[in-house]
């Protein structure tokens, strides 16, 4: 009976343990995307900055819209931001899931440590692969990698386009978003009715130049959405993995009274038959 107490206590106290590692794991996953949310806000400031800059140069006349005209024909490269880390429930797998069957002709550059095995595990090979940073400051230098690499295919001409796939959050549950970020649509962008500002700098030159920086914060942004997504995911799971250790540890406190009372009562009635037989014995 001492051994099983002794065993159940030791169960308490590990349960108890595992539930402030999940308190942490939470806590850090919390202010983690408070962090990246509150960023977003600032990269499409940015974004916005670029866009009316854009504009400017380019004057009234804008290009017409990508919906209205038909797309390149080339091969389109993918994006695709996974998580990092474990403990994140099924997110990578959902992301993966929505890539659909038409991968066999793009070009998949892959971000996410834990998304990469996934996508291994399902016979995936990514043209190039890089993992997400811990904390939010890492993701301006991730999108200078992704940006290269990026360029670097568009040099050699094994893409002509490029789509991003991450995952949001809208209404409390997370949503993979897959959206055009190659070729630039300035139909998206403000109008302006202004004269072309004088500049020093031939106006293609400047439209590049701009439009390399506007595509960095694209990236970016996609890039904070699934950092945020990621560990809004976590603290998803952490929740739920707090809720089953509560349960648990209901459980094996009940379990432990229970052997508590089986123990004292034992120990009365051992105590009683030894009084009775001391008392038969004179």
């Amino acid at each position: 009976m001492t051994e099983r107490l002794a065993d159940i206590s030791a169960r308490i106290d590990g349960i108890h343990q595992l539930g402030s590692v999940v308190n942490a794991m939470k806590g850090m996953a919390a202010a983690r995307a408070r962090a990246a949310r509150t960023q977003i806000g600032a990269v499409d400031s940015y974004a916005a900055t670029i866009a009316a800059a854009i504009s400017s140069v380019i004057g009234p006349n804008v290009p017409p819209s990508r919906e209205n005209t038909e797309r390149d024909t080339g091969k389109t490269g993918l994006l695709v931001f996974c998580a990092e880390q474990g403990f994140a429930g099924a997110f990578s797998e959902r992301v993966l899931d929505s890539i659909g069957h038409d991968l066999e002709t793009e070009a998949l550059f892959l971000v996410g440590t834990r998304g990469f095995s996934i996508a291994a595990s399902r016979g995936l090979v990514p043209v190039w692969t890089a993992a997400m940073p811990a904390h939010t400051s890492g993701i301006a230098k991730l999108a200078d990698r992704t940006t290269k690499a990026i360029y670097h295919r568009l040099e050699e001409g094994w893409i002509e386009g490029l789509d991003v796939l991450y995952t949001g959050w809208n209404s409390g549950r997370p949503a993979v978003v897959r959206q055009a970020l190659f070729p630039i649509d300035l139909s998206d962008f403000p109008t302006t009715e202004n004269e072309t500002p004088l500049t020093q700098i031939p106006a293609d030159t400047l439209i590049n130049g701009l439009s390399a920086d506007y595509f960095h914060a694209l990236v970016c942004k996609a890039a904070l959405h699934a950092f945020a997504a990621e560990n809004e995911a976590r603290m998803e799971a952490m929740s739920a993995a707090g809720s089953q250790i509560a349960r648990e540890l209901d459980e094996f406190q009940g379990t432990l009274r229970r052997v508590r009372q089986e123990a004292i009562t034992a120990e009365i009635i051992e105590l009683g038959t030894g009084a009775a037989s001391a008392r038969d014995a004179r």
